[in-house]
């Protein structure tokens, strides 16, 4: 076994301290990575305090993970020594399901495997996830990080990066369409560098006045702010596609009514409460309510490539793990731009 140094959740809510526990020894397909950041999802936050009802104690968070490989399995193929590595929130799944074997593991119909918090397929071993030193991982759950890639500014592509990409490349999203993105935060930049490389119009839907310069500067189009009646009227009925990026419990139906005849709320946000729609406003005008996931092995693996090719970054503040509640706190007041990544090494 292999002596792992972590931060960990005991309980729900509580504060993260000092944890240590062992890693398997690789495998004949395990890579085995050093951790060099990780980033820090809003995700995080919920399992921690145990929002969604499923969460395991003792649990070391972070499914945003980039490092360098320093061993292989003898049955490895596609990474050796020294390697750039990512992982993002699955870490395995049943394998041969229809889903699994479409590239689809994020739907893996007998359930995927969580990076944290989540269990093995023995069904008793407990993962942990990247707030630590050390991860092994089966080579097919193990992404290619490009040397173009800054490790620090690639390390949330693997989720805040793979979450918004996924459903853009799901619905054909580009040149000829117009796009809102609800919520300018850690996936909400990242949808905004993705629909403008895409060739999309792209507006920003902000409750926040100050967020419009720097919407702008990400390359958004328009900006719109939500709260403003008079502002809101001049998008009603605009938009082809909406991703809604938001956590907190909010008003969907406000963005439906935005959208064209034919026009689909995309919900990749995960609030605690359930959503909400009058029938009319989807029924009368033909509109869609959807979601998506992360995207699959073979379509992260695509989306960091597209990214190392178009010097597409998440923009990051790098933090020690020391730091991580006061992390969580700015977090919870939209005081980061727009991602807190923690540097491993202060471990």
């Amino acid at each position: 076994m292999i002596p792992t140094k972590a931060y960990a959740a005991q309980s729900a809510a509580a504060t993260l301290t000092p944890f240590n526990f062992e890693r398997r020894n690789p495998g004949a397909h395990d890579v085995e990575i050093d951790i060099l950041f990780c980033g820090v999802c809003h995700t995080d936050i919920h399992f921690i305090n145990n929002d969604f009802g499923m969460s395991i104690y003792p649990m070391v968070p972070g499914h945003e993970i980039v490092g360098r490989v320093v061993s292989v399995g003898n049955h490895v193929k596609k990474f050796k020594q020294g390697d750039i590595a990512g992982v993002g929130c699955l870490v395995d799944s049943c394998r041969d399901c229809d889903y699994c074997n479409e590239g689809l593991e994020q739907y893996c119909a007998n359930g995927g495997v969580f990076t944290y918090s989540g269990l093995e397929k023995d069904g008793k071993t407990v993962t942990q996830g990247g707030y630590s030193n050390k991860i092994v991982v089966d080579e097919r759950f193990v992404l290619k990080v490009s040397d173009k890639l800054s490790p620090a500014h690639a390390a949330p592509l693997l989720c805040a990066g793979i979450t918004t990409y996924s459903p853009l490349r799901h619905w054909k999203v580009g040149k000829g369409h117009k796009i809102g993105i609800v919520g300018l935060g850690g996936l909400g930049h990242m949808a905004i560098k993705f629909a403008v490389a895409f060739g999309a119009e792209v507006t920003v839907l902000s409750t926040s006045p100050g967020k419009k310069e720097d919407a702008l500067k990400l390359g958004a189009h328009n900006f719109v702010i939500t709260t403003d009646e008079e502002q809101v009227k001049t998008v009603a009925s605009q938009f082809n596609f909406i991703l809604d990026t938001l956590s907190a419990n909010h008003d969907y139906a406000m963005y439906v009514g935005m959208l064209k005849v034919d026009g689909t709320l995309i919900c990749v946000g995960l609030p605690s409460e359930p959503i909400h729609m009058p029938a009319f406003n989807i029924v009368f005008t033909r509109k869609c309510v959807a979601g998506s996931l992360i995207g699959g092995l073979p379509e992260t693996q695509e989306m960091l490539d597209y990214c190392a090719e178009h010097n597409i970054t998440s923009d990051v503040e790098v933090i020690p793990i020391q730091q991580i509640q006061q992390a969580y706190q700015r977090m919870l007041k939209s005081d980061v731009k727009y991602r807190f990544v923690i540097d491993m090494a202060s471990l």
